[in-house]
C-alpha cells in the first residue's frame, strides 16, 4: 500500500492477520462506555488486548529483534535458506534450468507462467464439437487430391463461466381444479426431483465454503442475497448440522485407522469457544482442570501404507492429550508408533509409548529469528541443515523404502549433524557466544533436544520436521481468523468433522466436495460399513451399489 493511500485511510493495526483502522477501534471502545458491544466487536478488542500482550512481553526479552517481531505479527514470507541469508536474489539459475524455461517475459516468468491447461479442469462438463463443413474421409478442400481423417487429439477450447455456489430452481406445476366438484390436480414433480427443498448438494457446499475455505456464514448469507438466492445463516448451520452428524460413523473410522498407523504428527493451535462451561472444562479434564484455561484446536496426521489421515480435535485439551485418546483404539500387538512433534511437553501423550521424534525446523526457526545479529554462525547451521535436507529429498525422489533412507542419512547425513554437534558445543565451552544471548539460546534447545531431533538417524520411517501437521492446522487457523471463534463445543465438532474429511480427501488426492456428496447421500450404507468409505476406496463402494440391480416397483 502506497504511502498516500495509507493516509488516507488513517494508522491502523494488524491483529491477527487481519488490518483494524485506530478510528474503528476508538469507536468501539466509545461504544463500549454506553451500551454492551457485540461478539464480534468484543473480540476485537480481545485480539488488540492480546496483541499489545504480545509485544509487551517481547520488547522484555532480550532475544528480540526487529525482524521476530515482524514475523510473528504478520507472519514469514519464506525462511528458505537463500531468502535468510540474502542470497536469493543474487544467486542466478543453474544453466540447465534456464534452458528448460525457455524465453522469458519481463520479471523472468516463462511464457504462460500460471496459467492452467486444458487438461487440468478435470470437473468441467466436456461436449464434443463435430466439424461443421467436414468429415473423416472427405476430399481436402485445400489440394483436392487428399483425404481427411479425424486426429486423436481435438483441439480444446476452455470456457469458464460463473455461477451462485447454491442454486436454486423454482418449478412452477400446473394446478387444474374441477369446475364441478373443486378437485384439484397438480402436475407431478420432474423424473429426479426431489419434495425436500434444500438437495444433499446444498449442505455439501455450506460444509465446503465454511470449513473448506474459513467463509463464514454470515458472508456466504451475504453472498447468496447478492445473487437474490436466499441463504439464512440458521438454514446453513442447520444443514451443516445435519450432514455432521450423518459422517459421524465414517468420521469415528478415520480415527480408529489413524490410530493404527506406523507415524503419527500432531500439534495444536489456539482457539476460541464462547459458551464453555465449567462443567464441560471438568469432564473433559477431569483432576486437572483445576487452573487451565486453554482452549485449542488439535491437528494430528496419520500416515500410513498409501494414505494419509487427518483428524482435528477442538477443547479443552492439549494435542499430546488427543492423541492419548485416538492411540486407546491402537491395537495392542501393534509395534510402537513413531510420534512426531515440537520440543513442547503438551505434545506427548503420557499413558503410550512412542518414538519421538521432534521437528528439526522448530529448532532452525531459532537460528532465524537472531540471523541479523549473528550472520556467519546463522549461516553455517542453516547450510549443514539444507545438506541434511538435500539427503532426503534424494531418498524421497528415488523412492528409498524406511531402511535404504535410514542407510543413506546414516552414511551422508550423520557426518553433517556430527559436525554441527561439535560446533555447537565449542561455541558455549570456549565461551564464543554468551549462553543468554540469542544464539545461546538457540544452541542450548537444540542440544537439550539432541535425541529427538536426530531420530531420523536411528529410527527407521522417522521424518525431518512437522510440516505436514503444521499444513493441516492451516485449515483451523483459516478459521480462526476469518470467524474469530466457535460458539459453542458443538459447534467445534462439527467444525472438527468437516475439516477432517475435507482435509483427508485433500491429502489422497480426492475431490472434497465429491466425496462429501457421495458419503451425504448414502447414510444407510456408510453407517453399516463405515470402512468401505473411505477417501482412497469410497469410489469401489459406489460401483458396487451402481451394479446391483434396482428393487421392482
Amino acid at each position: 500500500m502506497s504511502r498516500k493511500n495509507k493516509s488516507k485511510r488513517g494508522a491502523a493495526l494488524v491483529l491477527e492477520g487481519q488490518e483494524a483502522p485506530l478510528d474503528e477501534l476508538t469507536a468501539i471502545i466509545l461504544r463500549a462506555q454506553e451500551r454492551p458491544i457485540s461478539a464480534s466487536e468484543g473480540a476485537k478488542l480481545q485480539a488488540l488486548i492480546t496483541t499489545f500482550a504480545l509485544l509487551k512481553t517481547e520488547l522484555q526479552s532480550k532475544t528480540t529483534s526487529i525482524e521476530r517481531l515482524k514475523r510473528m505479527l504478520f507472519g514469514a514470507s519464506t525462511e528458505k535458506t537463500d531468502a535468510v541469508l540474502g542470497e536469493e536474489a543474487a544467486k542466478p539459475p543453474p544453466a540447465d534450468a534456464q534452458q528448460a524455461q525457455g524465453p522469458a517475459r519481463k520479471g523472468g516468468k516463462p511464457p504462460g507462467y500460471g496459467r492452467n491447461a486444458a487438461a487440468a479442469y478435470t470437473g468441467a462438463h466436456k461436449e464434443q464439437v463435430p466439424h461443421q463443413l467436414l468429415h473423416a474421409g472427405d476430399p481436402c478442400p485445400g489440394c483436392h487430391t487428399g483425404k481427411v481423417y479425424l486426429m486423436d487429439e481435438p483441439s480444446r477450447l476452455v470456457r469458464v463461466t460463473a455461477m451462485a455456489p447454491l442454486q436454486a430452481t423454482v418449478y412452477e406445476r400446473e394446478r387444474l381444479r374441477c369446475g364441478l366438484c373443486g378437485d384439484v390436480y397438480t402436475a407431478a414433480s420432474p423424473p429426479g426431483v426431489g419434495e425436500e427443498k434444500y438437495d444433499e448438494s446444498v449442505s455439501v457446499m455450506v460444509g465446503m465454503l465454511r470449513y473448506g475455505t474459513g467463509l463464514p456464514l454470515n458472508r456466504i448469507e451475504k453472498l447468496q442475497e447478492g445473487l437474490r438466492i436466499p441463504m439464512p445463516v440458521a438454514t446453513q448451520w442447520d444443514l451443516a448440522q445435519a450432514s455432521a452428524d450423518t459422517y459421524v460413523p465414517v468420521h469415528e473410522e478415520l480415527i480408529r485407522q489413524a490410530a493404527q498407523v506406523p507415524l503419527v504428527h500432531n500439534d495444536d493451535t489456539t482457539m476460541r469457544v464462547l459458551k464453555l462451561t465449567r462443567e464441560q472444562r471438568a469432564a473433559a479434564l477431569g483432576d486437572d482442570a483445576e487452573g487451565r484455561t486453554g482452549v485449542f484446536t488439535s491437528g494430528i496426521v496419520a500416515v500410513g501404507e498409501g494414505h494419509r489421515i487427518a483428524l482435528f480435535f477442538t477443547g479443552v485439551r492439549h494435542a499430546g492429550e488427543n492423541l492419548t485418546e485416538v492411540l486407546k483404539r491402537r491395537a495392542a500387538e501393534l509395534p510402537v508408533p513413531i510420534q512426531m512433534c515440537d520440543g513442547l511437553s503438551r505434545n506427548v501423550t503420557d499413558e503410550f509409548d512412542t518414538l519421538l521424534s521432534e521437528c528439526l525446523l522448530h529448532a532452525r526457526r531459532n537460528f532465524v529469528d537472531v540471523t541479523t545479529s549473528f550472520p556467519e554462525e546463522v549461516r553455517f547451521v542453516l547450510e549443514t541443515l539444507r545438506e541434511v535436507y538435500r539427503i532426503d529429498k534424494v531418498a524421497r525422489v528415488q523412492g528409498l523404502d524406511p531402511e535404504q533412507r535410514l542407510q543413506l542419512h546414516q552414511k551422508e547425513s550423520e557426518p553433517q549433524m556430527s559436525k554441527l554437534k561439535q560446533w555447537m558445543q565449542e561455541q558455549l565451552s570456549e565461551r564464543k557466544v554468551e549462553p543468554n544471548s540469542g544464539l545461546g539460546e538457540a544452541i542450548q534447545y537444540m542440544m537439550r533436544h539432541w535425541e529427538g531431533l536426530t531420530a531420523f538417524l536411528r529410527i527407521p520411517g522417522a521424518p525431518l520436521d512437522n510440516n505436514v501437521c503444521e499444513r493441516a492446522l492451516k485449515k483451523a487457523i483459516l478459521h480462526r481468523r476469518n470467524s474469530l471463534f466457535y460458539r459453542t463445543l458443538n459447534g467445534a465438532r462439527v467444525g472438527d468433522i468437516f475439516m477432517a474429511l475435507i482435509y483427508t480427501a485433500e491429502l489422497n488426492g480426492v475431490a472434497p466436495f465429491d466425496y462429501l456428496l457421495a458419503l451425504r447421500r448414502h447414510p444407510a450404507q456408510i453407517a453399516a460399513s463405515p470402512g468401505d468409505w473411505m477417501p482412497w476406496n469410497y469410489q469401489a463402494a459406489l460401483a458396487s451399489l451402481s451394479a446391483q440391480p434396482e428393487p421392482p416397483a
